[in-house]
């Protein structure tokens, strides 16, 4: 990789002989900088957001120009009650990202016979009985390699004939409704809530963004960076360069992750295959987030936009970051059921004795306050078992089921979601 880069460099030496390498660098990342600042200026001056949001959604505008490159890149979903700004926000969104389009309605065919970022107001109706194909689509387009194959009709010397159409539907896309996600999509989702505004100065204005000179300009200034002049002069325009990014954390990880005293080792990479030249300060940032799995996978791309653009915001993004996610999941061990009662058996005694089903339902209704008809006996057994929580179990005439619960198991468990 590293030879590459060399002979990219070579190349354009070559063709310019009087460049300054590191000069033109440095002014293309202000120019990023610059671009940065100026999307927030933006929705500063459209939209009244929780201030957090003003950094995390600039990254994500800026990540839609090289979201291809990247191996998977977050939805961006505002939660948000009637009259909060979510359809001018959403909005504003779309019209500076790449190729963005608006929908106030999404079918299968429009999600891959479409390109570029798309914006979906009022999604409520992807919960709805029919649009099952719809929401497999949309689980698994976040990442990349998602594909969805069609057959078409040909006109052949023979007569007509079917051919095999592939579409991938991997790209960018921004949601909003009033109801909430549904928690599978939800979980590929950057979420932010959006509140009321009682400012005139900003709800009184009309939405003549599309025709807004600075707008335009940012629009102009960002395809130039992904795709113009300024593009040799950036990792991000390149796939394979994150691709070694990736590389390189997870070797970090790899090294790291049984000596968290030693965090500024790097990484295992040879001189020869290192892409980042310093990531120490990178990968501890994002190490010291202590987000994991897919949430991690949502972040990286955001957090590398940051970085490229100053160690201060790449801070800054980590912070929001790690709070945004906090609170979702504060707000899913709320709401969800297996969580909540991995929580009720982790609080227990440990014990070699049998306890029955019954029992167990009936403590763990009055531990949640909940007279809710599904916690029920079977409902109690099946959870139990999905969440491997049994050490033993057994049958006793008519006092039903009695099981030992694992609650060490528990114990453990509980960790990963508080």
């Amino acid at each position: 990789m590293l030879n590459e880069i060399n002979e990219e460099k070579i190349k354009l030496i070559y063709e310019n002989p009087f460049i300054n390498l590191e000069e033109e660098e440095e002014k293309a990342k202000q120019k990023l900088k610059d671009i940065f600042f100026t999307i927030k200026d933006i929705f500063q001056y459209y939209c009244d957001l929780n201030e957090e949001y003003y950094t995390i959604i600039p990254l994500w505008v800026i990540g839609t120009y090289f979201h291809k490159n990247f191996p998977s890149y977050p939805y961006l979903f505002l939660n948000a009650t009637k009259g909060s700004g979510k359809s001018r926000t959403v909005n504003l969104i779309v019209t500076l990202s790449k190729e963005g389009i608006m929908l106030n309605s999404l079918t299968e065919a429009v999600l891959f016979r479409t390109n570029g970022t798309l914006g979906i107001d009022e999604f409520e109706s992807v919960e709805r009985k029919g649009k099952e194909g719809l929401r497999e689509l949309l689980n698994s387009a976040y990442k990349q390699g998602t594909l969805v194959k069609r057959m078409k009709k040909v006109k052949t010397l023979k007569g007509e004939d079917q051919v095999v159409e592939t579409f991938e539907v991997y790209r960018p896309i921004v949601m909003a409704n009033i109801w909430g996600m549904e928690d599978v999509l939800g979980d590929r989702c950057i979420t932010l809530i959006l509140e009321k505004s009682n400012k005139p100065d900003i709800v009184n204005l009309i939405e003549i963004f599309r025709d807004d000179s600075t707008v335009k300009k940012v629009i102009e200034d960002l395809k130039e960076i992904s795709e113009g002049s300024l593009c040799r002069f950036f990792r991000l325009c390149r796939k394979e360069n994150i691709y070694n990014i990736y590389k390189e954390w997870n070797n970090f990880i790899k090294e790291n992750v049984t000596n968290v005293t030693n965090i500024t080792n790097t990484t295992n990479v040879t001189n020869s295959t290192r892409y980042i030249k310093e990531p120490d300060t990178l990968f501890k940032v994002i190490k010291e987030m202590k987000v994991m799995g897919r949430d991690l996978e949502l972040c990286f791309p955001l957090l590398l936009i940051a970085n490229e653009i100053s160690e201060d915001l790449l801070e800054e993004t980590a912070n929001i970051l790690s709070d945004i996610i906090l609170k979702k999941r504060e707000e899913e061990f709320i709401e969800n059921k297996d969580i909540n009662l991995i929580d009720f058996v982790s609080q227990k005694e440990e014990s070699e004795s049998f306890v029955s089903i019954k029992t167990l339902t009936y403590e763990f209704k009055n531990w949640l306050s909940s007279e809710e008809e599904w916690i029920n006996e079977k409902w109690m057994g099946r959870a139990l078992k999905r969440l491997n929580l049994i050490k033993y179990k057994r049958k006793i005439g008519n006092r039903g089921r009695e099981v030992i619960l694992d609650v060490k198991k528990a114990k453990e468990k509980i960790k990963m979601f508080k």
